[in-house]
């Protein structure tokens, strides 16, 4: 007959639970003890009822997936099984606290908590805290360790940790006061943080606003009104025009008949325009004769217009800079505009990446779903207010000098938002250093606490 396993003893099953001084990640304070995720919750995982079957989903029991895991609270999920779902499968209902992070692929590590009776699919491993462990401070620690658990993760395919690396992976455990201080002074500390962000998101996000805002003014003439003033020139010197009459939409091709074939030229396709920055970030070096038929022909100081969606719609224009050769070909589907003497090609520029613009020109697309385009006549028949040349210029000097205030600001916002970031995963990483002043080394130790749980469980 085989030996019965003799039960450990409590020195025993504390000696497992705590992890070794050669492998413990970084000191912490005296009274404070490395141990084994293992010891401090007990773990599981969820199942994927069948699909094949439809009388196990569109219950009332929540089914979550890794891809909801929000690093927050969850207490709804986008999909729900029956007792029926939950009796045929390898799915478990965890408790209301239960601590969830996401083992595979591109979630790996997200956490979230259970504010609700939940279950789970296979992806998703669920810990509920024991006696010697607050399910906050385990989830702020899970946080803190995304980017180990990655790492552990790494070699297959894709990223994968299972419980096994779960239970074996070391925590820092202070005395129960000690985790309930260090959970109050993160969330005291991220409070503030979050604030912050909100503020310098709504900056970041009011970019576009702000732009409009600067455009409708240059285009109605309240951008230039002191210009007017001090230069006296009067508010109704604007004239109406068609755009077509002070540009020309599609000019005729340059004579490349006498030209080398393999003479070099810009080529400018549609992704070399950015949509963000209206510049060409990008054009490529052709021979002529890969292009001087079947593409758009344009010349330094033109403006190329973006007439298909969405391309249009997301504002990719730009004024063609120098060219190979002076020459330069690109995608059929931009129109070329022109200027005559009257008009500035930056003034135009600004013009045609106005979002009011370009509403207009989406009002008036033709064609089938996802192949439309702005008619050529839109841009010949567009009715404008023109200014003189100076006020042009004075318009363009206004809305270039503007423009680069409010894009640092919002480059600034977003810096500030990055080092947000930074901050929080320096907070985090202090706190389970016992970093954050709030460790009192009079306490007993956390190793006396950890004894007597085991000693109960």
């Amino acid at each position: 007959m085989p030996k019965k396993k003799t039960a450990l003893t409590i020195e025993e099953r504390l000696q497992q639970a705590l992890v070794p001084a050669e492998e413990q990640p970084y000191e912490v304070p005296e009274n404070w003890v490395w141990v084994r995720l293992e010891s401090v919750a007990s773990w599981g995982s969820g199942g994927t009822p069948s699909r094949k079957h439809e009388e196990y989903y569109n219950g009332d029991i929540l089914w979550i997936k890794t891809g909801e895991l929000n690093n927050g609270w969850i207490y709804d999920t986008e999909e729900k099984i029956t007792d029926e779902g939950l009796k045929k499968s390898s799915a478990k209902l965890f408790p209301p606290y239960s601590v969830l992070i996401a083992m595979y692929g591109a979630t790996i590590g997200k956490v979230a908590i259970l504010g609700v009776p939940a279950t789970t699919n296979q992806a998703c491993a669920c810990a509920v805290c024991n006696q010697s462990l607050l399910y906050m401070y385990l989830f702020y620690y899970c946080i803190s360790q995304k980017n180990v658990f990655i790492e552990k993760g790494k070699g297959g395919a894709q990223p994968n940790i299972s419980q096994v690396i779960l239970k074996q992976h070391p925590i820092p455990l202070p005395p129960l006061s000690e985790q309930q201080r260090i959970v109050e002074r993160l969330e005291e500390l991220f409070a503030k943080l979050d604030e912050a962000k909100e503020r310098l998101q709504e900056v970041a996000d009011s970019f576009a606003v702000r732009k409009a805002a600067i455009l409708h003014k240059a285009f109605t003439g309240e951008l230039t009104k002191q210009w007017r003033l001090e230069n006296g020139v009067s508010d109704e010197s604007w004239e109406e025009k068609l755009l077509g009459d002070v540009c020309t939409v599609n000019p005729k091709k340059i004579d490349a008949k006498n030209l080398d074939d393999n003479l070099e030229v810009s080529f400018v396709p549609m992704a070399a325009v950015s949509d963000v920055l209206g510049e060409i970030v990008n054009h490529e070096v052709k021979n002529l004769q890969d292009v001087r038929t079947g593409f758009t022909n344009f010349s330094k100081g033109d403006v190329i217009f973006a007439k298909i969606t969405p391309c249009m719609e997301n504002g990719k224009s730009a004024i063609v800079g120098p060219l190979v050769n002076d020459i330069g070909y690109g995608s059929t589907e931009f129109y070329v505009l022109r200027c005559k003497e009257e008009l500035n090609n930056k003034y135009l520029y600004h013009m045609v990446r106005n979002t009011t613009f370009r509403a207009e020109a989406k009002a008036v697309m033709t064609g089938a779903v996802g192949q439309q385009r702005v008619p050529k006549t839109f841009l010949q028949e567009y009715q404008l207010s023109l200014p003189s040349l100076p006020e042009q210029h004075e318009i363009v000097r206004l809305i270039d000098d503007l423009l680069a205030r409010e894009r640092a600001a919002q480059q600034a916002a977003e810096q500030a938002l990055a080092s947000i970031d930074l901050m929080k995963k320096s907070i985090l990483a202090r706190a389970f250093r016992g970093e954050l002043g709030t460790n009192k080394a009079s306490e007993a130790s956390a190793l006396e606490l950890l004894r007597q749980v085991l000693a109960e469980n």
